[in-house]
């Protein structure tokens, strides 16, 4: 029995703007209150993974770093959706973006990843 997670996989936003991450999940178990969700940071540039945002019950965003005042929950659990939004993208939060749920018993959580390009205003075409 596992967690299986379902992310965007790639997102572009504008420098300057907020961008929704999303990551839905399903489990084997019925989802309760003990869902925990965990998000992590992998610079492009490199370096260490950081702390992000941490859910049980509500949100613990991280209390340093980068991401500061700037990671904000937008989920719901009981819609099986772990989604955050980042505020005032910069150009250092080009990287990858790791989700991973769990739903105890089931903790054999999987990680979701999610590439965020970040580009500057005038050079984005929108598509939609």
């Amino acid at each position: 029995s596992s967690v299986e997670v379902f992310t965007s996989k790639e997102v572009q936003a504008v420098n300057g703007t907020d961008v929704r991450l999303k990551c839905k999940f399903s489990s084997s178990s019925s989802i309760s209150d003990d869902v925990t969700v965990t998000w992590t940071f992998r610079p492009l540039a490199g370096g260490s993974e950081e702390f992000v945002l941490y859910y049980h019950r509500e949100p613990f965003p991280t209390h340093e770093g980068r991401f500061l005042g700037r990671a904000v929950w937008d989920g719901n659990i009981h819609r099986s959706d772990g989604s955050i939004i980042i505020r005032n993208i910069q150009q250092s939060y080009n990287g990858t973006y790791l989700c991973q749920v769990t739903n105890p018993p089931d903790v054999h959580g999987e990680v979701g990843e999610i590439t965020l390009k970040v580009v500057d205003k005038g050079k984005y075409v929108k598509y939609w």
